[in-house]
């Protein structure tokens, strides 16, 4: 992807994220360079449709989805691997579902997330929804690396 595709979709009103901050292609680069990976061609591409649009979830097969029909021309395989690359710079944070399929999450803070089975959807779960968490004592000589809670969810079968 070249600088004008970058500057075709911030005017076309994608530039923002969620938290209301401008997303410009060069703060992928910049945000890339910070992480100590270098600001490659695909890497630039693909942060862009990952940060570019605030907090999002999504798979490689969606990634590569949207790759695609912004005429971003990589393979499944270039995805995959940014994606590994990015979740182990920091940059992205693995949600591991039943069986091999992985979700990304852009938000790598510590939350919490619903899963909608009939339709394959992640999303957070509101802070203000959760109960405080009560662990155990983490094991002599261990400490807790992290909490993963994801409450898996289904329609209701009509009333």
């Amino acid at each position: 992807m070249l600088q004008h595709d970058f500057n075709r979709m911030r005017l076309a009103g994608e530039d923002r994220t969620a938290r209301g901050a401008a997303c410009v292609p060069r703060m992928i680069g910049e945000k890339l360079r910070r992480a100590g990976l270098r600001p490659t061609r695909q890497r630039l591409a693909l942060g862009w449709l990952l940060f570019g649009k605030g907090d999002r979830h999504l798979t490689a097969e969606t990634l590569h989805a949207e790759a695609s029909a912004a005429r971003m021309n990589m393979s499944l395989a270039t995805v995959y691997n940014t994606l590994h690359q990015f979740t182990e710079a920091g940059l992205l944070r693995e949600v591991a579902l039943f069986g091999s399929k992985a979700w990304y999450d852009t938000n790598t803070g510590p939350h919490y997330h619903y899963y909608v089975e009939e339709n394959d959807e992640l999303f957070d779960i509101p802070e203000a929804m959760l109960p405080q968490l009560n662990l155990p004592a983490s094991p002599e000589g261990m400490i807790v690396a992290g909490v993963d809670v994801i409450i898996r969810l289904k329609k209701a079968a009509d009333l």
